[in-house]
């Protein structure tokens, strides 16, 4: 079936577009290009273009609570294929501001969530 539209971008609300932008550089790659204070974007090599909308008054959603801001969407990255490689993004996501909000039973799932710093859940995934 011809579809209607091409995706252009994912698009996040957040305080601070470029600071968020260059945290998702450094982990997904991409260079943030900010064409004005109010929204930044960033070509992720092979990837979606995702772009940063300044939204001052966020409430970031709190994991994994459905009931209150629910979460909308997230983005998955591919923390590699072993856990040694996992375990080496899990260090440098959390040295860029991440923290985690769920690792437990990771090696079951294939997967931790975090949030971005400024609040919003993503995931490293184990891709065998």
């Amino acid at each position: 079936m011809p579809s209607v539209a091409r995706l252009r971008s994912v698009v996040v609300d957040c305080p601070e577009p470029l600071a968020l932008a260059r945290f998702y550089a450094q982990v997904g790659g991409g260079t943030p290009v900010e064409e004005d204070p109010d929204w930044v974007v960033l070509q992720v090599p092979g990837g979606p273009r995702l772009s940063f909308q300044r939204a001052a008054d966020l409430t970031p959603p709190e994991w994994p609570r459905a009931d209150r801001n629910a979460q909308q969407f997230h983005l998955d990255f591919d923390g590699g294929a072993t856990w040694a490689e996992m375990d080496a993004a899990h260090e440098q996501v959390l040295a860029l501001g991440a923290r985690v909000l769920d690792a437990e039973d990771r090696e079951k799932k294939d997967f931790v969530v975090y949030a971005d710093p400024a609040g919003h859940p993503f995931c490293l995934c184990r891709i065998e």
